[in-house]
């Protein structure tokens, strides 16, 4: 999907970047909660499209700032992100050519239970 790069356009991708990046920093979500369904509302990218392109804003080290301030304060456990870091490679490698065989509905469709359920969890967690 090549949208025209029109003022709009540009103001729309800023807006997404600022509030992607500002509930990333303060909640630590951004990519596919905030990312994806704006891309696909805003600019009728397919489900597919709008996730390869959240992944290609999240391959540069863009939250490099938000990570050392809270290291900084003392907020990251380091061994537990590498080991994590290191099998979330694994993963986006078996769940992207998982995503790719699938059909934009189906694949929607399991986006949107998979945000219900975390959403559910959190809000009836005490």
């Amino acid at each position: 999907m090549k949208a025209p790069m029109t003022a709009q356009t540009i103001i729309s991708l800023i807006i997404i970047g600022i509030l992607a990046g500002v509930l990333s920093g303060l909640v630590g979500v951004g990519g596919g909660v905030i990312m994806v369904p704006l891309m696909v509302l805003f600019f009728g990218m397919t489900q597919h499209q709008a996730q390869g392109t959240s992944l290609a804003v999240l391959a540069v080290p863009v939250t490099a700032v938000a990570v050392y301030n809270y290291y900084q304060e003392g907020h990251i456990n380091v061994k537990f992100a590498l080991i994590i870091a290191v099998f979330f490679v694994l993963g986006s490698i078996i769940g992207s050519k998982f995503a790719i065989s699938l059909d934009q509905k189906t694949l929607k469709k399991i986006f949107a239970i998979i945000l219900i359920v975390i959403a559910g969890k959190m809000l009836l967690d005490k």
